[in-house]
């Protein structure tokens, strides 16, 4: 068992590799299964670009949250929002302003059980366990309706997780309700794997190992990316590889740069 390995229970299959805990490997995370990190080193095997993709993109949630708090949000809905590592939503927000309010929603057992230990004592952060394929349930669940004024701007953060949704579960509409359900000079903040990888030819390969798992990763191009956001109006640089919105540095992991697809836009 990896050292922090979250309990057994009846309620989480150990066996099957999750998604989920696979992206908390790649963070460099502890709170995975075998059948999670043997999955995640396949993975890796088929295009290294896994690891500095996935570190790259959660640099730049981090840079968006902060972006978010520069323009006076101080309400977070993370969708998705997976297992906390370091540096997660309500610590990135709560350095800057120890009332910002973080609702974090995910469908993920050991996500949820781990984040409600994270926020244990903290009254400005909740954690739901929600599937953000139905807004409806996610909007008026305690958790989120109960901490988050939606009168007021909130960023709302689909970071990693729309390529989880199918073409035929309608990921352009889900956005479109969450972006309708916001008051005006909201925020979106979105990434989503690219259909490319460092070689093209890789992708069938990544696509074919998590059909495997818990969760099928959508490849999708950036125009099938951009139609998702519908008409959002994009804040500079609009849309681009995640390590290209607002870099903190010059210096690019290697492999990081074409992982994912990023923007944030106005609502």
């Amino acid at each position: 068992m990896n050292i922090g390995e979250p309990a057994r229970s009846e309620e989480i299959d150990v066996e099957t590799p999750n998604a989920a805990r696979m992206y908390d490997y790649y963070l460099g995370g502890s709170h995975n299964f075998a059948s999670d990190r043997q999955a995640a080193e396949q993975a890796v095997e088929i295009t290294p670009v896994m690891i500095p993709g996935a570190r790259g993109n959660r640099a730049f949630l981090q840079r968006a949250v902060r972006f978010c708090l520069e323009q006076g949000i101080r309400q977070f809905l993370d969708l998705g929002s997976g297992i906390p590592t370091v540096g997660h939503v309500h610590e990135i927000a709560h350095a800057q302003d120890p009332a910002a309010r973080v609702a974090y929603v995910d469908n993920e057992h050991v996500a949820v059980a781990h984040t409600r230990q994270i926020l244990e004592g903290v009254d400005t952060a909740t954690i739901t366990q929600a599937d953000l394929r139905r807004p409806e349930e996610v909007l008026t669940a305690p958790g989120v309706a109960g901490l988050l004024d939606f009168e007021e701007p909130v960023a709302v953060l689909a970071a990693a997780v729309l390529h989880f949704i199918s073409d035929e579960e309608g990921p352009a509409e889900i956005v479109e309700a969450y972006r309708r359900a916001v008051a005006p000079g909201s925020y979106l903040v979105v990434s989503h794997i690219t259909d490319h990888y460092d070689e093209p030819d890789r992708v069938e390969g990544i696509s074919k190992l998590y059909r495997d798992t818990t969760h099928v990763a959508n490849h999708r191009s950036v125009e099938e990316f951009a139609a998702l956001l519908g008409d959002l109006e994009l804040v500079e640089p609009g849309l681009v590889h995640a390590t290209e919105w607002r870099p903190d540095t010059d210096v690019i992991p290697e492999g990081a740069r074409n992982a994912f697809w990023a923007a944030v836009g106005r609502c």
